[in-house]
């Protein structure tokens, strides 16, 4: 999965340049939030006061931060889309090699339950997964290291906050603690549902491959063969729908309470007027940014477990190339 994209000479250049473009894309992409994020403070100060001092702020001062978020905001979706077009590029380039390395080994491998699933479908579900996950998780890291500092730097002007009292920079502590709270919550109330996907995957698997057979041959896919079948794809899907049911409950709880925990935080500091509206502003997209970026895993489990599925399978796949000698790979193509 990894050795034939990372570690061979003709898909080196996609491999590490196409990372480094994506690497500085991101940096790039959240930099221009920071801006936005500045920018929210400035212009909230100014609507508070617009709106206590009557014709304090003329209206050409108003439009003009208005311009000023349209062409920040402008960049921002002009690189989040060339970013993204590029990501696709470089991860089905990583595809093509994984495919690559396999039908090199194909005639070793085609004897193998479900290879030609394996080969196609479950490459392609890699790539997708990873073309996700892996741009999120990039997005949560370089968002931490941005937002952090200036979470850290706001918190200085927050005194006390409720349950801890007065600590330094309480803020960054108080978002540390909810996101591994709902972290390792969430992790112990979903522990079923990676084996749960694999063993879904297993049933499909054995359900297609009956109905395939069943094209060629007359006597494959009878009724009594496929119904049994089908019996355990159901099976196991009323299985994960159950303990997603309940997984789910403890997550949209967790996210939809994770809301107000910025403004209870701040709540002793609102209301003795310690701060004004665009700082509070500040404050609160910045917890929030620095909170979701440690909830990273809280919102991806579901595509997590996806992806330790799909691992496993290509995993006890690649298993059988181990003990083979090695096979020129086909030359890399666009």
């Amino acid at each position: 999965m990894f050795r034939s994209f990372f570690l061979t000479r003709e898909w080196a250049v996609w491999a590490w340049v196409g990372m480094a473009i994506i690497f500085g894309g991101t940096w790039y992409q959240v930099q221009l939030d920071v801006q936005i994020n500045e920018w929210f403070g400035g212009f909230y100060d100014t609507v508070q006061k617009a709106l206590g001092e009557p014709g304090s702020i003329s209206i050409g001062e108003f439009y003009r931060f208005l311009m000023t978020f349209g062409q920040i905001a402008g960049i921002y979706i002009f690189v989040a889309v060339m970013l993204s077009f590029f990501t696709k590029h470089w991860v089905f380039r990583w595809r093509q090699a994984m495919n690559n390395f396999y039908m090199s080994h194909w005639q070793h491998l085609r004897h193998i339950e479900g290879a030609s699933q394996r080969v196609q479908e479950d490459t392609r579900r890699f790539a997708v997964i990873m073309e996700s996950l892996g741009s999120n998780l990039l997005d949560s890291l370089m968002t931490l290291i941005a937002f952090l500092p200036i979470l850290w730097g706001l918190s200085k002007q927050i005194k006390v906050v409720p349950f801890f009292g007065e600590v330094d920079h309480a803020l960054v502590y108080v978002a540390i603690i909810f996101a591994l709270f709902g972290t390792a919550v969430l992790a112990a109330v979903g522990i079923k549902l990676p084996g749960l996907e694999f063993n879904n995957q297993k049933v499909e698997a054995a359900y297609r491959k009956e109905l395939v057979y069943g094209e060629d041959h007359e006597e494959r896919a009878d009724p009594p063969t496929v119904r049994e079948l089908f019996l355990n794809v159901r099976r196991n899907y009323f299985r994960l729908f159950f303990h997603y049911m309940y997984f789910d409950v403890a997550k949209w709880s967790y996210l939809q309470f994770g809301v107000l925990v910025p403004y209870i935080a701040l709540a002793p500091t609102i209301v003795a007027a310690g701060i004004t509206l665009g700082v509070m502003q500040q404050i609160v997209r910045a917890f929030g940014r620095v909170e979701s970026s440690f909830q990273f895993l809280v919102r991806s489990w579901g595509t997590i477990v996806e992806l330790i599925s799909v691992y496993k399978r290509l995993r006890a796949f690649e298993a059988q190339i181990g003990s083979m000698p090695p096979v020129p790979q086909p030359e890399a193509a666009d």
